[in-house]
């Protein structure tokens, strides 16, 4: 049961392992882009590649003719990677369970957006974790888990994909474990959660705009963590009262200090808390992604302009 190319991985994992997969579960075709044309899962799309996978995209989990059918595969397990929280009727309906892949080291960061989060929060260490679902959100059982280190450097783009090998591995693993009876799952200990590190809520423009306030690190690790998708917003502010909405998808934490912005020929220096952060790479609205230097180029009027604001 998933939806985006995260879960992808662990199903032709499955599948390469030699495990029968009878079905998928995905959502809906839904319509997407200017010209809304109907728009197939990343799972839905591996399953039709590769044939004698039965492909249900039901849109309610308590229909009784998905239940119906669900319970006709008799499975062992299901598998949850990437979806829709399961209701009950769902999640018992296997004689050995149903386990979810969470792409972070439960506890921490239980929610929609774990990647992300550990970005943002800078920590220095993240992975993967199967566990039994129960009735509450990432909080069931846990299973196994892989850790791998957050570079200085990292975005979510490269912690996604090297997450998503190791949580393919994981889920098989699971599975071998489960089958020899060699997992003995593990009730989550959250005392040592902090507020930080607790929840990764969903992403939306509130919690993706930067927030300049605060230093450049926390600046930059927003940046690192929503990028290239969703990208963190900001609106730039010229001294001449025109505004320029854009998302910024590359930064650097500078040594320069200020209290104004830095608009040179070169580059782009925004004021945080402590020190500046130069902005490399960013996307006007209506126009596409494009380094500091080409954003400059457009714009050289504002050259030396001192009442440039950011917010």
């Amino acid at each position: 049961m998933g939806t985006p190319e995260f879960a992808v991985g662990p199903l032709k994992a499955l599948l390469d392992a030699g495990y029968d997969i009878p079905a998928v579960v995905t959502v809906p075709d839904k319509p997407k882009g200017r010209g809304l044309q109907m728009a197939q899962s990343d799972v839905k799309k591996f399953a039709l590649e590769h044939g004698n996978i039965d492909i249900l995209q039901p849109e309610k989990l308590r229909d009784e003719a998905f239940l119906a059918q669900l319970k006709s595969y008799s499975a062992d397990l299901f598998i949850v990677v990437a979806f829709r929280m399961l209701p009950e009727v769902v999640w018992k309906m296997p004689k050995m369970g149903t386990f979810n892949l969470h792409a972070s080291l439960l506890p921490k960061f239980r929610g929609a957006a774990p990647i992300n989060w550990a970005i943002i929060q800078r920590e220095k260490e993240t992975g993967v974790t199967t566990f039994f679902i129960d009735d509450k959100i990432d909080t069931g059982s846990i299973l196994l888990q892989k850790t791998t280190p957050i570079s200085e450097r990292e975005t979510v783009e490269t912690l996604h994909d090297r997450l998503m090998e190791m949580g393919s591995g994981l889920v098989v693993e699971t599975v071998q474990g489960l089958e020899n009876g060699t997992i003995t799952p593990c009730p989550q200990d959250a005392s040592s959660l902090t507020e930080k590190t607790s929840a990764a809520p969903k992403l939306n423009k509130t919690n993706c705009r930067i927030d300049w306030s605060r230093t450049a690190g926390e600046c930059d690790a927003l940046v690192r963590g929503l990028s290239p998708y969703p990208a963190a917003l900001a609106t730039m502010q010229t001294g001449s009262g025109e505004t320029i909405e854009m998302k910024v998808f590359g930064s650097e934490i500078s040594d320069k200090k200020s209290d104004r912005v830095i608009f040179t020929d070169k580059a782009i220096f925004v004021p945080c808390s402590d020190r500046m952060l130069e902005i490399t790479s960013l996307q006007p609205a209506g126009k596409k992604r494009m380094g500091a230097r080409d954003f400059i180029n457009g714009h050289k009027n504002l050259i030396g302009d001192e009442n440039i604001r950011f917010f």
